[in-house]
């Protein structure tokens, strides 16, 4: 489930300003600095989210993300580590049972084991062609399931890192995995609408339960072994026999999916996590007993601390990890961020303000030196791509066929350009103001007299949209970027092509000058960063860090600091020129 709406959900972003030279030190100490690429300087946003895990001691909770693992103390709510490696979104990972191992699943199909204890990457099982969806730990610690994409649960030695089983017979993926307590049995939810029973000894096929009328996204048994439960598309929990695979209770109440349910440790309650709410349930009679909200989005992931004390629940794709009190349902504390993928960044004028363009609406502005979120605009969302004007008085945002002219100050919508027929994917302001320059999936770009919103020029030469625009201090040139892997050159005047620099592989999703004019970066849907001598189109040097597409660059007013937006949900801030640029790749 969470491989395929992965372009749909727009996931979380925790601001994280800190070792800027723009921001003051009181507020970077209280923020944790882990897994920050060469060369970069901070990093904002702690990537999207996927599963949630307790430890076996319930002192730390794991939580999956598309930059990482993020490991939190549970007795202060901070993180404390952050152990990465994988190349994409993480969406599943599990504990062993004495609590010194993680297992991660990754979108890129790669399986990782990590140390916790130093946060190193022990070992790489495998490599799947297709994302790997569920991983579960055997009760003995001895052995790894893995469920994939390609409808196959393989079997590890957790200590040889030997191969030892597949079980295939599926004709569509996986979703969820889990143990019986014994670990004798092995279930699995699947895509086509069924849970598998396997002999984890044998390989057997023991069972399939059938039911259930979508996907299967979650399975789960009690702590006795008695009963597994599980949570589909169809928007039922539904109860088993463990042993006969006899279906003995439908729980309904959920508007929509349920995507995770869990077993207190007691056995006494199920939680399960769907569309906007955590609902509880008497895991014996079926008796619901109370509903947890608060929620705008889904609850993709529910876990109950080892003592059943408290109860964690993650919202997708509303960015927040919330705690809850097991017993009586009240909310203890929320680890939020609710801001979503960040498509585009830009620093006002005087850099006191950075805005971003998010699939949340509206667009998003932040004091630099505070790192305070202010108030958010109301307009239309997605917001794909933000502009101040050179005088900071006014903010462009570009959406879906139609450009908005904001009041920087006021949030006030001025007015709104009308013309290119598919997405708005960037804007540039003129250095004199009079000129908004526009990108679209159209493949065009086009000009606008910036006051009054008429249409002046249209360039053509992109064989696929036009992912990013951005004129050189002097006015002179406009930088695009586009979805045919080219990265041109305009005479801003006439609207004649100049250079086409190459290099790029992929789709150029953002350009941006530095201050001085002398340095183009480019970035590319391959999660890479190239920069350019303006003038020559020269080629003359690479930052790599993220994980996945790079949709936005900005530069500080100083120059010395690149903030780059990805995919991936962060933001890096890059501290350039430390060392003499090469000038040959």
């Amino acid at each position: 489930m969470m491989k395929k709406t992965l372009f749909s959900n727009f996931l979380t972003f925790l601001i994280v300003f800190s070792m800027l030279q723009l921001l003051p030190n009181t507020f970077a100490q209280d923020n944790t600095q882990w897994g920050i690429p060469e060369g970069a300087r901070t990093r904002l946003g702690r990537g999207r989210t996927g599963e949630m895990r307790y430890s076996p001691d319930g002192t730390l909770l794991a939580v999956a993300s598309g930059i990482g693992i993020w490991l939190y103390d549970t007795a202060t709510y901070q993180d404390v580590s952050l152990l990465t490696g994988q190349s994409e979104q993480i969406f599943n990972i599990a504990f062993s049972p004495d609590g010194k191992t993680i297992a991660s699943g990754c979108y890129d199909g790669t399986i990782r084991l990590w140390d916790i204890g130093t946060g190193i990457h022990k070992t790489r099982l495998t490599t799947y062609k297709i994302s790997v969806n569920s991983v579960a730990f055997s009760p003995d610690g001895r052995t790894l399931a893995c469920g994939s994409d390609d409808g196959t649960v393989r079997l590890w030695d957790v200590y040889t890192g030997e191969h030892k089983e597949t079980l295939t017979g599926l004709a569509d993926g996986i979703t969820s995995l889990s143990f019986t307590p014994d670990g004798r049995t092995l279930a699995s939810g699947n895509y086509d609408r069924t849970i598998r029973l396997w002999d984890v000894y044998t390989g057997e096929h023991k069972k399939m339960l059938t039911g259930h009328t979508n996907t299967v996204y979650s399975v789960a048994f009690s702590p006795d072994g008695q009963t597994l439960a599980s949570g589909s598309e169809d928007g039922t929990v539904r109860l088993w026999d463990a042993h006969t695979g006899e279906h003995k209770k439908t729980l309904t109440g959920h508007t929509g999916a349920v995507y995770h349910v869990a077993f207190s440790p007691d056995g006494q309650t199920l939680a399960s996590g769907g569309a906007k709410a955590v609902r509880l349930w008497d895991a014996h009679t079926a008796a619901h007993q109370k509903t947890l909200t608060g929620y705008t989005e889904q609850v993709s992931s529910v876990a109950f601390s080892p003592d059943g004390k408290t109860l964690a629940s993650g919202n997708d794709p509303g960015e927040t990890v919330d705690f809850w009190d097991g017993d009586t349902g009240a909310h203890k504390k929320t680890l939020t961020g609710d801001i979503g993928r960040v498509f585009s960044v830009a620093f006002s004028p005087d850099g006191k303000t950075l805005a971003g363009g998010t699939g949340k609406n509206p667009p998003h502005l932040w004091d630099v030196h505070t790192g305070t979120h202010k108030p958010a605009f109301k307009g239309p969302a997605p917001v794909y791509c933000v502009a101040f004007s050179p005088d900071g008085k006014t903010l462009a945002s570009g959406g879906w066929e139609d450009i908005r002219l904001w009041d920087a100050h006021t949030g006030e919508r001025k007015r709104i350009l009308e013309g290119h027929t598919l997405w708005v994917r960037s804007m540039a302001f003129s250095p004199d103001g009079q000129t908004l320059a526009s990108g679209s999936d159209d493949d065009t770009i086009r000009f606008w007299e910036a006051h009054t919103g008429k249409l002046t020029n249209i360039l053509i030469g992109h064989a696929d949209g036009v992912k990013s625009v951005a004129f050189s201090p002097d006015g002179k040139i406009l930088a695009s970027g586009g979805g045919d892997g080219t990265l041109r050159l305009w005479d801003a005047h006439t609207g004649t092509s100049k250079i086409t620099p190459t290099g790029h592989t992929d789709w150029v999703s953002s350009v941006a000058f530095s201050p001085d004019g002398k340095i183009l970066a480019s970035g590319s849907r391959d999660g890479n960063i190239h920069l350019w001598n303006a003038d020559t189109g020269e080629y003359k040097k690479t930052l790599t860090g993220h994980t996945f597409w790079v949709t936005s660059l900005a530069f500080s007013p100083d120059g010395k600091t690149l903030a780059s937006g990805s995919l991936d949900s962060t933001v890096l801030l890059w501290e350039l020129f430390k060392a003499p640029l090469p000038t040959s790749r």
